[in-house]
């Protein structure tokens, strides 16, 4: 992608306890030279998921790419952890990255809670 977004920029917080990866293949990237590649992204990624690397990593439906959830609090080291791919290194996909913490309306129940006796 040409320019990061505004998650991307943001500089993470305590708050942060993984970071969503988006991925997708470049314009141009044709699913056959994704395919040649695919052996080796499957065996390094599964390596990532043993090494606690990736906590989640689902398909998307619209069979356009993938999304991994990783075990990190930081952009540096999700964009680190997904370069390290086989499918990055020969420069085929474009990456978007979502830092992601605790759902902040909880936050709300928390202040007013009652003393306990």
């Amino acid at each position: 992608m040409t320019g990061q977004s505004h998650a991307q920029t943001k500089v993470s917080t305590s708050t942060t306890t993984g970071v969503f990866a988006l991925l997708k293949a470049k314009p141009g990237v044709t699913r056959e030279r994704v395919m040649a590649v695919m052996p080796d992204e499957i065996r390094a990624t599964v390596q990532l998921y043993i090494d606690g690397k990736i906590r989640e990593w689902y398909s998307r439906e619209d069979g356009k790419g993938g999304v991994f959830l990783l075990n990190t609090c930081d952009v540096a080291e999700a964009r680190s952890i997904m370069e390290s791919l086989p499918l990055a290194k020969e420069h085929m996909l474009d990456h978007e990255y979502i830092p992601v913490g605790p759902l902040m309306p909880l936050r709300l129940l928390m202040r007013n809670e009652p003393a306990k006796q």
